[in-house]
């Protein structure tokens, strides 16, 4: 049955979607390591041979799946966390940098602004009056 069924009119696209979701599992494995070691470096190349995939094939995957390249994911995951780590810890933004992985204050603060729109000193002051409102 199963044979008739790859072999019919749907087979190729049975193909295509079965192999879509094992690029999307393993796709889901990689998001869940990124998120584990966000703080780490990146090593895309690790990554791909440990999910079985060429490095254009796990970064294409990955895009299609996240909207954005693992570099791109991996920022977004320890800026959030370092804004975290500033409202509810109260750490200051060199501090919280270097926990979630950022080596250079000056280059964290830049990264930190342009994904929030302001400084993080700044963000955080907003963030912490509206709280209070």
């Amino acid at each position: 049955m199963v044979y008739r069924l790859l072999r019919g009119e749907q087979g190729a696209r049975l193909s295509h979607l079965l192999a879509s979701a094992g690029d999307t599992r393993r796709i889901s494995k990689a998001i869940g390591r990124l998120r584990e070691h966000f703080d780490e470096p990146l090593r895309i190349d690790d990554i791909a041979r440990e999910l079985g995939m060429s490095v254009s094939g796990f970064h294409h995957h990955f895009k299609s799946v996240t909207a954005m390249s693992p570099l791109q994911f991996q920022k977004q995951i320890r800026l959030q966390e370092a804004r975290r780590l500033m409202l509810g810890e109260d750490l200051d933004a060199a501090s919280a940098g270097f926990r979630v992985g950022y080596e250079d204050p000056s280059y964290f603060s830049r990264e930190y602004k342009k994904h929030f729109g302001a400084p993080p000193q700044r963000d955080i002051a907003k963030l912490r009056s509206s709280l209070e409102l």
